[in-house]
């Protein structure tokens, strides 16, 4: 926790670059933010405005209770209730600041050093969001399942659960996965889900669900998002991609066996989650304000732009190189493989990084990229695209990043 993952390492990089270069013009397709689209934050200014004038002496001037403002609570357990029928209540949700912590939270409470065995937090599938790999504080505490890759046709290609992997492991203290993942854009199936909760029940463990781009907001994925309930999973939920990043709000909704536990952790650590967007967000689920953002504007929104990204990057990118597009159900990124023995990410990074374009390597979203044990090459051969930007620079960075592998290319050729 004393020192930056990978990617941050990256993200500080890209703001130290972009801050000291003057007037430089950069193209960014590593970022990670949301899209700033205009309806949603006039949405989120109006809800803050009102939350502001009807409660700020009560919500800003008073500490509150770690579990979350009792409106806000009492709003989630009613919308899972109605829209999915869980039958949950209060003692089965806790709100945390941001869906991060509280996936730190589950990773610190049930991994680690124990009273007959050392644990540690297991991704079932990789690569996945290089955050987790900061959430535990003992020396090689997570561990990552490779995938098993799947072509499909010329240029794309899918990553699949090595399921027979994950049984086997044997110190496994807690599982977690994003669904749609970050970075491929892949959504856990509903009959996946259920297998990695026979997983989860044969390693006696529970399994942690970061729902942070699928349903039910921001809803960027497909139909298999829909999350389910079971008494071994805890079900973690995200304002951030709904507009909301700098306000680090989430929420997670589990049996009280896991929740009463991070209640607990919150109290101990910092009380409770900031207290002016908990109220916000009460009156966007209550009145189903963030609903309608979700199937008119925010979901439409990355739809278009996925469908004019992957486009663009198919008639752009070389076709003499042998190149593969992640089969994405969602998520704000594109996925793309370069399987050529002369690509490297890291080089491609800083090539690019010289003509003013930001990507984001691959491998730091494998747990192991160097000593990859089935993948060989694979994890140091990919790289990220953000499709979060306006289009002129997405099309400016893409026509940039072929020009780049071009010339990785000829310069491996006269080595």
């Amino acid at each position: 926790m004393a020192s930056l993952s990978g990617l941050r390492l990256i993200m500080e990089d890209i703001a130290t670059t972009t801050g000291s270069a003057g007037g430089k013009e950069w193209l960014n397709l590593g970022i990670g933010n949301p899209a700033a689209i205009p309806e949603v934050m006039d949405t989120w200014h109006r809800l803050t405005a009102e939350a502001l004038v009807a409660g700020f002496g009560d919500v800003s001037c008073k500490y509150g209770p770690s579990r979350g403002l009792p409106e806000l609570v009492e709003t989630i357990a009613d919308y899972f209730n109605r829209h999915y029928g869980w039958g949950v209540g209060p003692r089965n949700i806790v709100v945390g600041p941001g869906s991060q912590m509280l996936c730190f939270i589950a990773a610190a409470l049930f991994t680690g050093a124990g009273a007959t065995r050392d644990t540690r937090l297991v991704l079932p599938l990789t690569p996945d969001y290089t955050g987790y790999q900061g959430l535990s504080l003992t020396t090689d505490g997570i561990k990552g399942v490779e995938p098993l890759l799947g072509l499909q046709g010329e240029r794309s290609f899918r990553y699949l659960f090595d399921l027979h992997a994950l049984e086997r492991l044997e110190d496994v203290g807690l599982l977690l996965l994003s669904s749609p993942s970050n970075p491929a854009g892949r959504c856990a199936s509903q009959d996946e889900i259920r297998r990695l909760i026979s997983a989860a029940e044969g390693h006696d463990v529970p399994l942690v669900v970061d729902n942070a781009y699928g349903a039910p907001f921001p809803g960027i994925g497909g139909p298999s998002m829909k999350p389910v309930w079971d008494e071994r999973v805890i079900n973690v939920f995200s304002v951030s991609k709904a507009g909301l990043p700098g306000e680090r709000l989430g929420f997670a909704v589990a049996a009280e066996q896991y929740i009463d536990p991070i209640v607990s952790f919150l109290s101990n650590s910092v009380l409770h989650a900031p207290q002016l967007v908990q109220s916000a967000l009460a009156q966007a689920l209550g009145s189903d304000v963030l609903d309608t953002l979700v199937a008119s504007v925010i979901g439409p929104h990355y739809a278009e732009r996925r469908k004019y990204v992957e486009a663009l990057l198919a008639a752009t990118l070389p076709p003499d190189i042998s190149w593969h597009l992640h089969a994405a159900d969602g998520g704000m990124f594109c996925w793309v493989w370069i399987d050529e023995d002369w690509f490297d990410d890291l080089s491609l990074y800083e090539s690019l990084k010289r003509r003013g374009v930001f990507v984001v390597p691959g491998r730091y979203f494998f747990t192991d990229a160097e000593h990859s044990r089935s993948l060989g090459r694979h994890p140091r051969q990919c790289f990220r695209i953000s499709i979060t930007s306006d289009r002129h620079t997405i099309a400016r960075g893409v026509e940039v990043i072929a020009a780049g592998l071009r010339d990785m290319r000829a310069g491996s050729a006269t080595r």
